[in-house]
């Protein structure tokens, strides 16, 4: 079953002449591109919040000196 609710939002004059445009160029209704939008931005929100931690590793130090372009070339390349 699906459910539609009503409600009043209050939204910027520009915003406001965008988001007919829009609808009137996608051929969707307002109603239809805000929603589309507002779950995207949920959706967007909850994969961000999901994301797994980083893992972390003991090292015995650096290798090469980053900054040193050549020996960086040198490791990378394996010489």
């Amino acid at each position: 079953m699906v459910c539609h609710m009503k409600t009043t939002l209050n939204i910027d004059a520009s915003v406001m002449a965008r988001l007919k445009r829009e609808s009137l160029r996608q051929g969707r209704t307002m109603s239809e591109l805000v929603e589309t939008v507002l779950r995207s931005l949920f959706r967007a929100r909850k994969s961000r919040e999901e994301l797994p931690p980083l893992p972390s590793f003991k090292s015995d130090g650096h290798l090469v000196e980053i900054a040193d372009r050549d020996a960086l070339y040198q490791a990378m390349e394996g010489r």
